[in-house]
C-alpha cells in the first residue's frame, strides 16, 4: 500500500466516490495538496480529505476506506501520514470531528485524539464531537 497526495489523475475517481463535496472543490483540494489517497497496486482503497479550521489548524474533514479494505490498518496509516506531514509543516496540533452516533470516534480515541467538545449543527444529524491531538 502506498499513501500519497492525490493528483489530477485521481479527480474522476474522487468525484465518483466522495459525495460530500463537488468536483470543483475536489479539484481545488488536489491543487492545494489537501487530499491523501491510499493505493493498493493501481486501485485507490481510501482517501483522507482535510482543510484548516480557522484557516490555520489542520482539520481532517473526511477519512474513508473502501469496505473490503477496512480493519487492515489503512485508516491508521493514513492518519499517521497526515499527522507526520502536519508536524513537518510545523503545526503543533490537529483536529477532526465525528458524529456521536458514528463508530469512528472510538477509532480516533485509540489513535490518541482527545475529546474537546461537541455541538449540534444540524438537528437531524445530532451531536458532532470534536477532537484534538498534539503533535
Amino acid at each position: 500500500m502506498i499513501i500519497t497526495y492525490a493528483n489530477k489523475k485521481d479527480l474522476a475517481w474522487l468525484t465518483k466516490n466522495d459525495k460530500y463535496v463537488s468536483s470543483d472543490v475536489l479539484g481545488k483540494k488536489i491543487t492545494g495538496r489537501e487530499i491523501l489517497i491510499a493505493k493498493s497496486g493501481k486501485s485507490v482503497v481510501g482517501w483522507l480529505r482535510f482543510g484548516f479550521f480557522w484557516d490555520s489548524i489542520p482539520f481532517i474533514n473526511r477519512l474513508h476506506i473502501e469496505e473490503k479494505y477496512r480493519k487492515q490498518g489503512i485508516g491508521k496509516s493514513m492518519v499517521e501520514f497526515f499527522e507526520k506531514e502536519m508536524k513537518r509543516k510545523k503545526h503543533k496540533f490537529v483536529m477532526l470531528s465525528s458524529m456521536a452516533s458514528e463508530e469512528a470516534q472510538h477509532f480516533y480515541r485509540k489513535l490518541g485524539y482527545k475529546d474537546i467538545g461537541g455541538l449540534v449543527i444540524l438537528k437531524e444529524e445530532g451531536l458532532e464531537l470534536f477532537f484534538r491531538k498534539e503533535l
